[in-house]
């Protein structure tokens, strides 16, 4: 009588179970061999997939996305890691190099050979890069190609080749923005010469762009040291920006202000 009873429930028996199982891998097999397109096939699987089991990346990159970190050729990546194998050399060596293999890269190239210099911080590397770039018949002056080359030089303390960018940048009718000057007062003030960040300042004051707080900022803390120079960038600050506070620390730690 049980046996009967269990025969005659909805309950599925064990048999029935295994056999649409067993279906279910033949339609799995027979779809592999038919060789759907991926959308198709991505959705037909999601369909089979037993309910409560979920679908794990089998971790290889995908098309898009691993094509997108393959932007530097073969040609860059050779220049990259020739220009790095002669930089401790002499300088004919590096030049002849340079001559050889530089010059006959593409535009894309070029530029991705300098950019990848700039992220790996060989900025001396850099400029010559970009000295050649300068010499393309397709060059033009533009501030953003200036401004990760003297990014990168201010952040590795080179002043000096910085500012001779910044010259040639200023001279080509292209103003920095607010970053690099913030960049430029925070070096010359970290290398103990705040004339010469006055001078940043000095030409902050005249570029086009609306003035940003943060150089302000930079300045009137490293100037504490430097009352009158610091009253000159105080008083223009209040100017530009009359809902803001300068903190002024006690006369006693760096006299009077």
């Amino acid at each position: 009588m049980l046996t009967r009873a269990l025969s005659r429930s909805k309950i599925p028996n064990f048999s029935s179970i295994i056999f649409i199982l067993q279906n279910l891998t033949t339609k799995q097999s027979i779809i592999d061999q038919t060789q759907l397109p991926l959308s198709k096939a991505s959705n037909i699987q999601s369909f089979l997939a037993p309910a409560g089991l979920r679908q794990y990346h089998d971790g290889r990159p995908r098309g898009p996305l691993w094509r997108g970190k393959k932007l530097i050729g073969k040609e860059a990546l050779f220049v990259i890691l020739g220009l790095k194998r002669f930089k401790n050399d002499d300088d004919e060596k590096l030049d002849r190099f340079i001559k050889t293999h530089v010059f006959r890269l593409l535009k894309l190239d070029m530029i991705a050979v300098l950019s990848e210099l700039e992220r790996q911080e060989e900025v001396s590397l850099a400029v010559k890069i970009f000295r050649v770039i300068q010499k393309q018949d397709w060059y033009k002056p533009d501030v953003y190609l200036y401004k990760d080359l003297i990014m990168a030089l201010l952040k590795t303390g080179k002043m000096e080749e910085a500012m001779k960018l910044w010259e040639d940048m200023r001279n080509e009718d292209l103003f920095p923005d607010s970053q690099m000057y913030t960049e430029a007062i925070r070096g010359y003030l970290r290398d103990g010469s705040p004339a010469d960040a006055m001078n940043i300042y000095e030409d902050m004051k005249k570029s086009p762009d609306p003035p940003e707080e943060l150089p302000f900022r930079i300045l009137l803390k490293g100037l504490l040291p430097h009352p009158l120079l610091r009253n000159r960038v105080k008083q223009d600050y209040e100017e530009l920006f009359p809902e803001k506070h300068v903190y002024d620390p006690p006369e006693e730690i760096f006299g009077m202000l």
